[in-house]
């Protein structure tokens, strides 16, 4: 794996585009994302206010009633930050809520999720780890390596 370095958030109309997924929540449909994405209310840890983002699922554990979830802006991304301060949210998949608990994944962890996705949709994993400034042969170890570098969060329903 080699580190090509981070992008920024986006702004303007890139941010724009990277929101429409909410609007599809916000009117009900939801579904039409299936259950590889999920909408994830949070608070703001300096305002206090209602903030919300869709977020892909990595890994679902229906067994366990778990939700992982990367973050493609890595640690400085406003909704993990968000998580940190105040662990407590709610998830919207489809047109189901659940009260859920933020935890972040320890560093191996997270290679070993990274790795799993990437085996069932190595496009995707790719571009993520693309989108994070990294370059990935496609290889497990380079997956994992990537993921040492990633974000992870479980969200643990209620």
């Amino acid at each position: 794996m080699r580190i090509l370095g981070q992008k920024p958030q986006p702004k303007g109309l890139t941010r724009f585009l990277f929101r429409l997924p909410i609007r599809l929540y916000r009117v009900g449909l939801g579904w039409l994302l299936g259950g590889r994405f999920l909408l994830l209310h949070h608070r703001g840890r300096v305002s206090g206010k209602t903030r919300q983002v869709v977020l892909e699922v990595v890994h679902h554990d229906s067994a366990a009633k778990t939700y992982t979830v990367a973050s493609g802006f890595g640690a400085k991304a406003d909704w993990y930050r968000n998580l940190l301060a105040h662990p407590e949210v709610r998830v919207q998949v489809g047109n189901r809520n659940k009260t859920a608990t933020a935890m972040p994944l320890p560093t191996e962890e997270g290679a070993d999720v990274l790795v799993r996705y990437a085996a069932r949709h190595s496009r995707a994993a790719k571009a993520l780890c693309r989108y994070m400034g990294f370059e990935v042969d496609g290889s497990a170890a380079d997956f994992a390596e990537a993921g040492r570098h990633i974000p992870f969060v479980r969200l643990v329903t209620h």
